[in-house]
């Protein structure tokens, strides 16, 4: 091999998808390349050249344009430019080389010949950055449903007959008796006819309490005067995570199983987190019950070993963070509910508020907490005392089940961020109408709140009119904007890795603050531009895609990107985890694979793109 040779060699086989090759083929493609030298502000693909082929960046730079030439993108040294590989005179971008630039040249459909039996390099060929990080995140979607367990056991495995039946004229006190001798939680009513008995309702313990003894009810009325009629059931064929999605969306915890039409078997929530013992409903059933802050923090050491097990089942990031901030919020509502018994109930209406990770449902294990309360404006003078008591019960209650302390204090210790709703409400205006940097800072944290417990009303009212306010708000947004990309991904302009040079973490990417963040903050401002009310990140684009702010294609490139870098931080955290060490969002490219480090500088690309997209937009 010639030393021409040896050199397009020797760059060619380090580039995915052709370091997938074997020698042999990887020879015939190179006997393929012709190299072109174009000059600053050549139009692709030049006339020297066939048409039909493939471009490989061996030095300089491509940009990629729309034909209202905005700036889509760029090809970088060793990067693959396809888009004239299809036969087409039409196409709906034009490249042009941004500097000096060498190509080396391959024809498409002969390349194609020879790596006819290596699909996977095919595909990679025939797609850009966006279109494979979505395969990706399809596959690992895909993963994660057949790993799920829930998802591919059947019902069979959970549910018990037969099933405990009382018929509809017995009395109420009757069916207390059966389901006390039975030890049962619910009984199901059932009418006797000429062709059968049938399922006409369910009595639960639940029933006896709320509609019988809390109302002064006699206990010699039908059970058919308290049962819920037209209960729902589900089929016997049916999936154990069918019925677990039933009957948490529909707040049940008993379902009638039915084969045939007719009544078969039982199976309760229970049944269904008795399953696995450390998944995140059994968790948060019981947080619920426990009785002090230090039963509390011994349940809290359960959550790395749920964020271990749920990782390596390969669920994604966003079910993994739903599934946290739901246990974190059980946390809160438990030691308010602590509170609240030892200092007495609240003196007038409130919400506790989450802020960060945990209002957007992307909170991971023993993140610090973010909290903030909203207290109705007829709030006296002398019931401040009540509140803040509540502050330091409850946030320092966290501290103690490991969400530390907030470093920046946002939380609701600080008196700043415990105030009367009408505070709040001049809090926001100020925050839009003078966006100075700390107005801003703020902007980013607060404009992520949820309600985790009191009155929900106080805090959509604030957000109501704080979207009403940025809505189309031209010159805050600008602010926000500019004050958002200051976090770029970490890519050089050969779209090498631009990793920490020095300290601690030396030679690793910050996937929280250069991949995530980037994302969460362009998310957060699409939706303040379009009065979107969510606050999780996939949700807010989900909802501004089509927009005027955001494409749907865009929108959906963006989400593939959030995706995989959860991935592969949750993934990276439970290896810390594993080692007993503290996780962290510090990851070193040697660790994962060369497939995995392309599919990182894609999401990476999809991020500076819509960064640029938005600079250019102010």
């Amino acid at each position: 091999m010639d030393n021409d040779l040896a050199d397009i060699s020797a760059f060619i086989q380090a580039i995915p998808p052709f370091d997938q090759l074997p020698p042999a083929k990887l020879e015939q493609v190179i006997k393929l390349c012709t190299i072109c030298y174009l000059e600053q502000g050549v139009k692709l693909p030049p006339s020297q050249c066939q048409k039909n082929q493939l471009y490989l960046v061996r030095k300089g730079a491509l940009i990629y344009c729309d034909h209202q030439d905005e700036l889509l993108g760029k090809y970088s040294e060793g990067e693959l430019c396809s888009v004239f590989c299809a036969a087409t005179n039409d196409l709906p971008i034009q490249v042009t080389t941004e500097e000096d630039t060498l190509l080396y040249c391959i024809a498409y459909e002969k390349l194609i010949a020879i790596v006819q039996d290596y699909p996977a390099v095919i595909s990679f060929l025939s797609h850009s950055a966006a279109q494979r990080l979505q395969q990706k995140m399809h596959q690992i979607n895909e993963d994660a449903v057949i790993a799920s367990s829930l998802m591919n056991t059947n019902l069979s495995q959970f549910y018990h007959t037969p099933v405990a039946t009382i018929t509809q004229q017995s009395s109420i006190q009757q069916a207390a008796i059966k389901m006390s001798d039975l030890g049962f939680s619910c009984l199901v009513v059932i009418a006797e006819l000429a062709t059968g008995n049938q399922a006409v309702g369910i009595i639960t313990d639940k029933d006896l309490r709320q509609r019988c003894i809390a109302k002064g009810l006699d206990y010699q009325l039908p059970i058919s005067t308290i049962m819920t009629a037209n209960m729902l059931t589900i089929d016997h064929n049916s999936k154990a995570y069918d019925a677990l999605m039933l009957m948490t969306t529909k707040r049940i915890h008993h379902l009638p199983v039915m084969k045939n039409n007719q009544l078969h078997a039982m199976v309760t929530i229970t049944d269904l987190m008795n399953h696995e013992s450390q998944n995140a409903t059994n968790l948060t059933h019981i947080i619920g019950k426990a009785k002090s802050i230090d039963e509390l923090s011994q349940i809290s050491k359960l959550l790395p070993k749920l964020q271990i097990r749920m990782a390596k089942l390969g669920t994604t990031a966003d079910h993994l963070g739903k599934s946290i901030s739901a246990i974190t919020s059980a946390f809160t509502i438990r030691l308010i509910e602590l509170a609240e018994q030892k200092y007495g109930s609240a003196p007038v209406p409130y919400a506790w508020l989450a802020a960060g990770s945990q209002a957007r449902q992307e909170q991971f294990a023993h993140s610090d907490q973010d909290n903030a309360l909203i207290i109705a404006d007829d709030m006296e003078p002398d019931d401040e005392k009540w509140f803040a008591q509540l502050a330091a019960f409850v946030c320092d209650g966290l501290a103690l089940c490991g969400f530390i302390h907030c470093p920046g204090d946002i939380m609701a210790t600080n008196s700043k961020w415990r105030q009367q709703q009408k505070v709040w409400h001049r809090y926001f205006q100020q925050w839009v109408e003078t966006p100075s940097p700390q107005a801003l800072l703020n902007s980013s944290v607060f404009f992520d709140l949820v309600t985790v417990h009191g009155d929900s009303q106080l805090l959509e009212q604030v957000r109501s009119r704080l979207l009403s306010k940025t809505k189309n708000n031209t010159l805050f947004l600008a602010h926000l904007s500019k004050n958002a990309l200051a976090l770029r991904p970490p890519l050089g302009f050969f779209r090498d890795f631009v990793l920490i040079k020095d300290g601690e973490n030396k030679n690793v990417l910050d996937l929280k603050h250069n991949g995530i963040a980037p994302i969460v903050d362009l998310a957060r401002i699409y939706a303040l531009s379009e009065g979107i009310a969510a606050t999780n990140t996939i949700e807010r684009l989900q909802q501004a895609a089509g927009s005027p702010s955001l494409t749907k294609a865009s929108a959906a490139n963006l989400i593939d990107a959030f995706q995989f870098l959860g991935l592969l931080r949750i993934t990276h955290q439970a290896n810390c985890l594993q080692a007993n060490k503290k996780p962290d969002n510090y990851l070193a490219p040697k660790h994962i694979s060369k497939l995995e480090r392309e599919h990182l500088k894609d999401a990476f690309k999809v991020i500076k793109t819509l960064q640029d997209s938005r600079q250019t937009a102010y």
